[in-house]
């Protein structure tokens, strides 16, 4: 059977880990830049605020209706999953992360004893972490993604789906299946195929050419039969990319650079962590569009640059970086977002050598990119940066109503008195 374990509310209920005073409360998170309602608590929910509101819709309700908001607080979040998953493997060694909130476990267990396992796993993520989730139990991802939402309703917090689930399917609108999205359920629900039972026993053949192989595969796994595959849970990135919207508008150049050595140390620090290389980098802009000429690509401009050999060194990086910044900046600009993308990614067990580089001098630099990486780990990010990168950072994404962050910052450890 595979489970699919559903953390509730996820960045409310992080955010209620450290502050019982918000339980009960009606709570939101905010996108970057407390742009828009992201995660809601149940009471949030019951005032029929939608996911996606703007924040200057809110203003004039949170008086009112006493709401509670809070910025995006991605390094609490971030390290809450890691402890997440770290439990679950306590109860099962194949585990597949779907999201930062979810993840499907493979489990062999007698039929009778799936719910009460999974009542087990609530109780220890809830005492162990203090995040409440929901389980279901099936036979597919799919069946599994159906048990875990009918789970999430009932009072134990579990559903163990029966091995025909007819009756279940035949209630499910065919919009509803994990992969259906609206424009193609419409396409489905014209070609008669209504609900989840509909679409389980239509004729493979007549799927895959009348849609695609993914809706025939979806059609497999509404009849039990295992039939798709998120990829092995350590397969590494194709490609690895960081970007932000400003927390303002920003015009001077040194700010963009700062910006962009920034992105580029985070993203470095992904690539060591799967022990890849980058064979370059595509480095962007992005500005307002409101001055003549009219804005080209969106108002988006960029440049590409190869690294002589592939590396994952930020030092290396930001040198090579560092004298082609200038000549994609338009000066008297607003700009609103940059970013950075890493391309030609490989292992870095089979590293291509660079014969007139001097190997001490590359061997030194890897133990300065480990120290780094290590002290950031052990006393929290940021603890060591590189200068290029800024202090002030005044460019950064705007979270007014940030909560500490309680485990990943020695200065922000919540006391006890």
């Amino acid at each position: 059977m595979i489970g699919l374990v559903d953390c509730n509310n996820f960045y409310v209920s992080c955010e209620r880990i450290f502050d019982p005073s918000l339980e009960g409360k009606p709570v939101a998170v905010l996108s970057n830049n407390d742009g828009c309602v992201i995660s809601r608590s149940n009471e949030f929910k019951s005032f029929q605020i939608a996911m996606g509101t703007p924040y200057y819709q809110l203003k004039p309700l949170a008086e009112k209706y006493h709401l509670i908001l809070k910025s995006s607080n991605y390094e609490l979040y971030g390290d809450i999953s890691r402890r997440f998953l770290a439990v679950l493997g306590e109860f099962s060694p194949d585990i597949e992360q779907y999201s930062i909130d979810e993840a499907f476990i493979h489990v062999h267990l007698p039929a009778a004893d799936y719910a009460e396992f999974g009542r087990e796993i609530r109780r220890t993520i809830l005492q162990w972490i203090g995040i409440p989730c929901g389980i279901g139990f099936a036979k597919t991802r799919t069946l599994a993604k159906i048990a875990n939402h009918i789970g999430k309703k009932s009072a134990t917090g579990v559903f163990v789906m029966p091995d025909n689930p007819e009756e279940i399917l035949k209630q499910l609108p065919v919009r509803e299946v994990w992969g259906i999205g609206r424009r193609l359920a419409q396409k489905l629900e014209t070609a008669g195929l209504r609900t989840a039972w509909r679409l389980a026993m239509a004729d493979e053949g007549f799927l895959q050419r009348k849609f695609n192989v993914t809706v025939a595969r979806t059609a497999l796994e509404l009849r039990g039969v295992p039939s798709l595959d998120l990829g092995s849970p350590g397969e590494l990135s194709q490609s690895i990319s960081v970007s932000r919207s400003f927390g303002r508008p920003v015009v001077a150049f040194e700010e963009l650079a700062e910006s962009v050595a920034h992105y580029v140390a985070q993203a470095a620090e992904k690539l060591r962590k799967e022990k890849q290389l980058a064979a370059g980098v595509n480095i962007y802009f992005q500005y307002y569009p409101e001055y003549e000429p009219e804005p080209q690509e969106g108002g988006f401009i960029g440049t590409t640059i190869a690294f002589a050999v592939p590396t994952s060194n930020t030092g290396e990086m930001l040198q090579k970086i560092s004298g082609k910044l200038r000549g994609i900046f338009i000066e008297g600009r607003r700009y609103k977002k940059s970013g950075v993308v890493f391309w030609g990614l490989e292992s870095e067990t089979g590293r291509e050598l660079d014969l007139f580089a001097a190997p001490e001098q590359q061997e030194k630099n890897t133990r300065l990119s480990v120290a780094m990486d290590t002290i950031n780990r052990q006393y929290g990010k940021n603890t060591l940066f590189h200068l290029s990168e800024g202090i002030e950072r005044p460019w950064r994404m705007k979270r007014n109503f940030l909560s500490p962050n309680y485990t990943t910052s020695w200065e922000q450890l919540p006391e006890v008195k």
